[in-house]
């Protein structure tokens, strides 16, 4: 049950990071979905998610040693992730008022690309670590 707090508790700091860089930087890199602003965005945002999560994996596995860990970051991460940004949502205006309407639509599609990133990252590198391991 221990090793799932300190999981949980990374998956916290990465929710918290990618919420304050939108809190920040959102007006800058958020467009109305359907111009080339947005796919330009969207993509260049997806490609530093991936490099990032990769990286924090890569860390979280010199973290935890056991088997899976990988998966076990992924799945918790993005349950929890998916928890918080429910409210975050809900509650845009107080957490992102600098944010137009388009911009939170353009946000939330971001989410859902970034969490199935989330799951995928860790998954292939879990298993790369089991085929490092098999003879």
């Amino acid at each position: 049950m221990k090793s799932y707090i300190v999981t949980a508790i990374w998956g916290l700091f990465i929710w918290l990071f990618a919420t304050l860089f939108f809190v920040f930087f959102g007006e800058r890199v958020l467009f109305t979905p359907g111009t080339k602003e947005f796919l330009i965005s969207l993509l260049l945002l997806l490609i530093g998610t991936a490099l990032l999560l990769w990286l924090v994996t890569h860390l979280y596995l010199l973290v935890d040693k056991s088997e899976n860990a990988a998966i076990k970051f992924g799945i918790i991460g993005t349950m929890l992730g998916l928890a918080l940004d429910t409210f975050s949502l809900a509650n845009h205006q107080l957490l992102f008022p600098k944010l137009s309407y388009q911009q939170v639509i353009a946000f939330a599609a971001w989410l859902t690309f970034a969490y199935a990133i989330y799951l995928f990252i860790p998954t292939v590198m879990n298993l790369q670590k089991r085929k490092a391991i098999k003879p």
